[in-house]
């Protein structure tokens, strides 16, 4: 399994960062946001570091398939009974902010705002 020493997210996977964690099996972590954005906002990594959605390949399929049907279960779990949206950041453009590959998973128990701004 391959770890970058700074990244932020393989400390919580390595144990040395605490988080309030959803999931984890051999492949993925599913853990809290610090910094929730709806009531139900989860964060789903794979515990191998990938630092973003480009650098994915079919040696990372087994955790981002994972990830993907872990989704509804964890949201549910969460309190996400009635839908949830999930958000794969990439790079800059897509404001990745931590450059280890995540998935977010944002509900609730209302409807989520407009996805994308609309640009004026």
């Amino acid at each position: 399994m391959t770890s970058d020493a700074n990244c932020i997210f393989c400390k919580i996977v390595r144990g040395e960062i605490p988080a309030k964690k959803v999931h984890e099996d051999e492949h993925i972590l599913a853990f809290h946001d610090v910094r929730p954005q709806a009531p139900v906002h989860l964060l789903v990594i794979p515990k191998v570091h990938v630092p973003t959605l480009y650098d994915a390949n079919l040696n990372h399929q087994e955790a981002l398939g994972r990830m993907l049907a872990l989704a509804g279960e964890l949201a549910r779990k969460e309190g996400a009974a009635d839908g949830f949206r999930v958000i794969i950041n990439t790079g800059r453009v897509g404001h990745q902010e931590v450059y280890h590959l995540h998935m977010h998973v944002l509900g609730g128990p209302e409807p989520l705002g407009p996805m994308l701004a609309r640009r004026k």
